[in-house]
């Protein structure tokens, strides 16, 4: 979502700047196979340039053409892409998608929304389609913008926004009394924080990146620290992690410094904080000495920091070179933060974008 809803943002404003109307087409549910799922989003020019994708290509020419037409009549509209029918355009899907598309400009209450959802904490964002009419925002301070129709239908919409915001939800759209009702859920940009500068760090730093992490490498040493373009770099020592380092429940860690006394005082550090995802590099015997060492100051971890602690880390792809132990590393964090197992998705009974267990905040 953070990547998307960036590349949205640019677009729109380079959009406003050339004087092109704009249109965003958001897929509000799927039934059955298909290849993105409800919140993803596509933009769409005036003059048939677009951004983003809502399916893997099937879809993206005639969202094109709808988008133009609904942008000449000026108000949203709801369509339906049934893959089910025997269409040769649409190769190898087998689901139906339905398709939001609305125009958008400095005011919409969508654009504002996606301005705040790549910094903030989560927020919904719940849209009317059927049965009343309006929206409204659940912004991450508990604040309301925005109107829906008749008030009674405004309560309960507010009340299932509300609970989506506490525990970490996916969009979805939800029949509320006789009314459908789209609850889009902003996922703030994801945090990782390396303790550690070697020359692992390098591609775990710009893998994240890519994955739209915002990236901290912390290293005493400033020569290691040149050279992580788009991450933010800390000098410190363990003894400068408490006011140099400041981690939340939105950082995931890992903890690679290769020198065990550091990695000590590192995870430490790490598992006392909110962080919600500690991993250790190396082997577990390594950890297990670290935790004896803790232990032996006084510093016993907690179950629940314990729940928190990863190693080794990463999923099972047999992994050796550097760029191969950071693709399996956030491949773990990914999955984790999605609620997924990490598993072969041949071997999955369910389907590929259901989750394995209830995500936690």
């Amino acid at each position: 979502m953070a990547n998307e809803a960036r590349a949205l943002l640019e677009a729109l404003e380079a959009a406003w700047a050339e004087g092109k109307a704009t249109a965003v087409a958001t897929v509000v549910r799927v039934i059955g196979s298909a290849y993105r799922r409800e919140g993803a989003k596509m933009l769409v020019r005036e003059d048939g340039v677009s951004v983003c994708m809502i399916s893997g290509g099937c879809l993206e020419q005639e969202m094109i053409e709808r988008a133009m037409q609904m942008l000449a009549r000026g108000r949203p509209e709801r369509t339906v892409f049934d893959y089910a029918e025997d269409k040769t355009w649409w190769p190898g899907c087998g689901g139906t998608v339905e398709v939001w598309v609305e125009p958008v400009d400095g005011q919409s209450l969508l654009y504002r929304w996606l301005l705040e959802s790549t910094e903030a904490e989560p927020s919904v964002l719940a849209t009317v389609l059927s049965g009343g009419e309006g929206r409204l925002w659940l912004r991450p301070d508990g604040r309301v913008e925005g109107q829906i129709a008749p008030p009674e239908l405004q309560a309960q919409v507010l009340r299932i926004a509300q609970q989506m915001q506490r525990v970490t939800s996916r969009p979805t759209t939800r029949y509320v009394e006789e009314a459908e009702v789209f609850f889009d859920v902003s996922s703030p940009i994801p945090e990782l924080v390396l303790f550690g500068a070697g020359h692992d760090a390098r591609p775990m730093a710009h893998q994240a990146l890519v994955l739209g992490f915002r990236v901290t490498v912390v290293d005493a040493r400033p020569e290691l620290l040149e050279g992580f373009e788009g991450c933010q770099t800390v000098e410190a020592s363990p003894e400068e992690f408490e006011r140099k380092v400041r981690l939340t429940p939105r950082h995931h860690v890992i903890v690679m410094n290769h020198q065990l006394e550091i990695d000590r005082k590192a995870l430490r550090f790490a598992l006392a904080s909110p962080a919600r995802y500690v991993g250790v590099l190396g082997p577990r015997s390594r950890l297990e000495r670290m935790l004896e060492a803790l232990a032996a100051e006084g510093f016993v971890p907690t179950a629940e920091q314990l729940a928190r602690l990863r190693n080794p880390i990463g999923v099972d792809i047999g992994a050796e070179s550097p760029e191969e132990i950071a693709l399996s590393a956030l491949a773990e964090i990914v999955a984790l933060r999605r609620g997924f197992g990490g598993g072969f998705l041949n071997d999955k009974k369910a389907g590929i974008h259901q989750p394995e267990r209830v995500l936690t905040p």
